[in-house]
């Protein structure tokens, strides 16, 4: 007899019946991957669903369809889990999805996890207990105790703001490598020789780390290395940037140029830059991420990278409409969408 064993787990003990990490893990497949076989969720190639299968036979392993049907029908609500709600990149995805479905009975909740895995983790447990019709979070990267939570759920699920990374159903956002590869090659090709950069949050949004050492990656292939980094642990705000500037130039007095992880931050430090005599772009060329609109309306108006927000929101939007129309799945679960570089004052 073939015995298997999975996680300190033997498969021809009685006591336990095997679950989905079992069929996950002897498939060689994530959670969420074996649960999208085994839920039928489109867009599944013939070798993961059987492989997936195969292993589930294998096991024995039998969906516990029961305890689903226990929990009702799904609700017309659509549970959206962003981080905050503070500055305008979030209110921004969150009216393009509300745009999208407003000639729907689904309506948003909403939960703000401040980029912290067990906020992300309560704020979910709690919505799956209303039985959404969807679920939309905000980034790739998840708590495992969040996919795990994720691998049962049957209706669609839309990942906003990223597309480096494993998706767990659709995802929809632009590139953080193309992000910051774009601000490398830009103030490369301006001349500066001694740039830093600039961060908040502690980097806990994967996605600000991910442009970071891409931003870095591509200086050091251009044969300008990054000089220094500055990483608050605190939210991304004007006196953040502030303070961020005058750490790196401390150390730093050399610097020609920063590239900070948020608007604001550059906000911020251009203000600082004005208060102390110091010239942008002429001692010091400063450049944002975002794209907000009120970095036009200053003097200097800011370089930044300008993402389409609430285009990326109307656009999750519609998936999930579609999906729960029952429409035609879309093919690709990936959706990128195109980044633009606003070439300001400030460069």
């Amino acid at each position: 007899m073939l015995v298997a064993v999975i996680e300190g787990m033997r498969m021809d003990e009685p006591s336990r019946k095997p679950t989905l990490k079992d069929v996950a893990a002897l498939s060689g497949v994530s959670v969420i991957s074996a649960s999208r076989v085994m839920r039928d969720a489109p867009n599944i190639s013939p070798e993961l669903r059987q492989k997936v299968e195969s292993a589930a036979r294998e096991i024995g392993y039998q969906r516990n369809r029961i305890a689903r049907s226990l929990r009702g029908q799904a609700t017309d609500l659509v549970a959206v889990v962003v981080p905050s709600m503070s500055n305008n990149v979030f209110p921004n995805i969150v009216d393009g999805i509300g745009d999208a479905l407003s000639d729907t009975s689904l309506r948003l909740v909403l939960g703000m996890t401040k980029y912290v895995d067990r906020s992300e983790e309560a704020i979910l447990r709690d919505m799956l207990t209303w039985n959404p019709a969807s679920v939309i979070l905000s980034g790739l990267e998840h708590s495992d105790a969040t996919k795990e939570m994720l691998s049962d759920f049957s209706g669609p699920i839309v990942e906003v703001m990223d597309v480096d990374g494993d998706v767990i159903d659709y995802a929809v956002g632009v590139s953080m490598d193309e992000a910051g590869c774009l601000i490398a090659r830009h103030l490369a090709d301006r001349g500066y020789q001694r740039i830093a950069y600039v961060g908040a949050w502690g980097e806990r949004p994967k996605r600000s780390l991910k442009r970071r050492l891409a931003f870095e990656s591509e200086l050091k292939n251009l044969g300008v290395p990054l000089v220094g980094s500055f990483i608050l642990d605190e939210a991304s705000s004007f006196n953040g940037g502030a303070i961020g500037t005058k750490s790196l130039l401390a150390q730093h007095p050399d610097i020609d140029a920063i590239f900070f992880a948020n608007d604001d931050l550059a906000l911020g430090a251009l203000f600082y830059c004005q208060s102390q005599g110091i010239a942008v772009p002429g001692d010091i060329a400063l450049a944002g991420y975002n794209g907000l609109e009120m970095c036009q309306s200053i003097t200097p108006r800011l370089t930044t990278i300008v993402t389409p927000r609430y285009e990326m929101g109307r656009v999750a939007g519609e998936l999930v409409k579609q999906q729960i129309r029952g429409e035609p799945p879309v093919q690709d679960r990936v959706i990128r969408m195109e980044l633009e570089l606003v070439e300001g004052e400030t460069t």
